[in-house]
C-alpha cells in the first residue's frame, strides 16, 4: 500500500501537504488526551491566509491536554490520488487520519465552501450526516461568520459555535473533558452554554418556500434563543503564526488592529455581526509588528480591519511605524481603505516601499 509521501511527487505544489512549516506545533499524540483537527474547507493557499485558524491554533495548543492540527481541502489532483490509493484525508502535523481525532472543527467563512465540508468528511471516511455518526466518530463542530445562519449545514454538523470563539471554545472544552464518554450527554450539556447550537436537540420546520416556520427545543438543556458570542476586548495578535513553505494568497504578517465597524453598510455582513468595535492600543500594534518580523521573517506587515482608516489616530500609528519600516526595508499595508480625502493623505504618509489595496 502506498503512503502519503509516495504520491506527493505526482501532485502540484506538494508542499501544501507536507507540514513541518516554521512555527507549526507537533505534540505527543499518545500523551495528549484531547485531539482536535482544525479544518478549513478550501485550499492551503486560501486557508493559510485566514486569520481565525491561527488564533484557535494558539488557544488550543496552549492547553496542556489538547493538541490542535490543521487540515485543508486538497486540490483536485491530490483528492484523485487519495481516492485512487484508498488513503483517508489527513492532518498536516502528524499525517493522522481525521477519523482518529476527537473533534473536527470547520471554519465556515463563506457559503461556497459548504460542499467542500461534505467532501472532506467523505474523504476522511466520516459519515456526512450527523444522524449517522456515533461515539466512534469525531464530534463535528463549526464556527465562523456563516454559522449565524446555521440551518443550511444543520444536518451535517453536530454542534455550532455562534459568534466569536476565543472564550467560548475553552468553555466547551471544559464540558468535553467531563462528558466525552457519553456523546448524547455531552451534546446536551454543551447546549447549556451560551452561543452553542446543537441541531439534533431542536425541531425545525419550514414553509413550502423554504423559509423558517418554527424553531423549538426538544430537550430541556437546549435554549430557545442562542446568543451570538463576543469577546469584550480584542485579543493580542498571534505573533508566531505558521509560516507556509509555498506562496499563499496573503503572504505577509497580519495584525488585526480593529474588529467591528461603525459604518453600518447594509451590504456588509461582517460589519453587522462583529459589533461592537474593539481596537488594539498603538503599543500593542507596534510590539506585534516587531514580533512578527522577528519570529516569521516577513517583509510586509498588514494592519487588518474592516475599515483601517477608522482606527483611532491611524495617521499617528502609521507615522510611528514608518521609520522602522524604512530602516528594516519593510512594506506596510493598509487594506480596506475608503476612497476619501483622509485615506488619500494616509496612503501618501506610508513608507515609500508600500503596497496598498483599495476595497
Amino acid at each position: 500500500m502506498l503512503s502519503i509521501e509516495d504520491i506527493l511527487y505526482q501532485v502540484t505544489r506538494p508542499a501544501r501537504y507536507t507540514g513541518g512549516e516554521w512555527n507549526s506545533i507537533v505534540k505527543d499524540w499518545d500523551k495528549t488526551p484531547i485531539r482536535v483537527a482544525l479544518a478549513f474547507p478550501d485550499t492551503y493557499e486560501v486557508g493559510m491566509s485566514n486569520l481565525a485558524l491561527p488564533i484557535l491554533y494558539r488557544i488550543l495548543n496552549g492547553q496542556p491536554d489538547v493538541l490542535a492540527e490543521r487540515v485543508y481541502a486538497p486540490w483536485v489532483d491530490m483528492e484523485s490520488m487519495l481516492r485512487q490509493h484508498n488513503l483517508p484525508l489527513f492532518s498536516l502535523e502528524t499525517k493522522r487520519p481525521l477519523a482518529d481525532f476527537d473533534i473536527v472543527g470547520f471554519s465556515l467563512g463563506y457559503e461556497l465552501t459548504y460542499t467542500n465540508v461534505l467532501n472532506m468528511l467523505d474523504m476522511a471516511r466520516i459519515p456526512v450526516f450527523g444522524s449517522q455518526r456515533d461515539s466512534s466518530h469525531p464530534l463535528i463542530i463549526a464556527g465562523g461568520s456563516c454559522v449565524l445562519n446555521p440551518e443550511p449545514m444543520a444536518d451535517f454538523i453536530d454542534l455550532f459555535l455562534i459568534g466569536e470563539a476565543e472564550e467560548a471554545i475553552l468553555k466547551f472544552l471544559d464540558v468535553f473533558r467531563e462528558y466525552r464518554g457519553d456523546r448524547g450527554r455531552l451534546l446536551r450539556q454543551a447546549a447549556r452554554l451560551s452561543g452553542i447550537y446543537v441541531p439534533s436537540l431542536y425541531q425545525v420546520k419550514y414553509h413550502k418556500d423554504g423559509t423558517l416556520a418554527s424553531f423549538n427545543p426538544k430537550a430541556s438543556e437546549a435554549k430557545p434563543v442562542i446568543e451570538r458570542q463576543m469577546v469584550a476586548r480584542l485579543p493580542r495578535p498571534v505573533t508566531n503564526p505558521v509560516v507556509p513553505y509555498v506562496e499563499v494568497v496573503h503572504d505577509r504578517g497580519a495584525i488585526e488592529i480593529q474588529r467591528g465597524c461603525t459604518r453600518g453598510c447594509r451590504f456588509c455582513q461582517a460589519g453587522m455581526i462583529y459589533r461592537p468595535v474593539r481596537e488594539l492600543e498603538h503599543d500593542e500594534v507596534v510590539e506585534a509588528a516587531e514580533a512578527l518580523v522577528r519570529n516569521c521573517g516577513y517583509n510586509e506587515i498588514s494592519l487588518v480591519s474592516l475599515s483601517s482608516g477608522d482606527f483611532h489616530d491611524i495617521d499617528k500609528l502609521v507615522s510611528r511605524m514608518a521609520g522602522p519600516c524604512l530602516r528594516d526595508n519593510l512594506m506596510l499595508s493598509l487594506p480596506s481603505l475608503r476612497l476619501d480625502t483622509s485615506s488619500i493623505k494616509l496612503i501618501e504618509s506610508l513608507p515609500w516601499r508600500r503596497k496598498t489595496t483599495l476595497t
